[in-house]
């Protein structure tokens, strides 16, 4: 996909895949505090059509209080961008921020295992997606 990403496409609907990643990113202990619907914003403020796009912000609480306890700025960083987006045929492509690509710019000790812990739960999830 990226060098800053990883990603599945699926063939449920998008609702249904929205609710599929949350589900299985629960299952690897991340809770989704935010999600922002793209397509709502657009139309609201630009009065612009497009297809579904929403961003979910997944964090581990764990792994984000190790991060945090590493690096205070490194909230900056954080959480992890999970993307939902309906392609034009009607697939939905579901995306994930590699925090190992991301994590890279903190220089601190410990920062870059812990980044390589949390991709392994990502990729887990995408995986589970497949």
């Amino acid at each position: 996909m990226s060098n800053y990403g990883f990603s599945v496409q699926v063939s449920s609907g998008f609702d249904e895949a929205v609710a599929k990643v949350t589900e299985e990113l629960g299952k690897e202990g991340f809770g989704v505090l935010t999600d922002i619907d793209v397509q709502a914003t657009l139309k609201k403020k630009l009065d612009h059509d497009r297809l579904p796009y929403r961003i979910l912000g997944a964090c581990n609480p764990p792994l984000a209080k190790q991060a945090i306890e590493a690096d205070p700025d490194i909230g900056l960083l954080l959480p992890c961008n999970v993307l939902v987006r309906q392609e034009e045929d009607g697939s939905v492509t579901i995306a994930f921020m590699d925090p190992a690509a991301v994590l890279q710019l903190v220089d601190k000790e410990g920062v870059d295992t812990l980044a390589d812990v949390v991709r392994a739960k990502l990729i887990k999830v995408c995986d589970a997606l497949s």
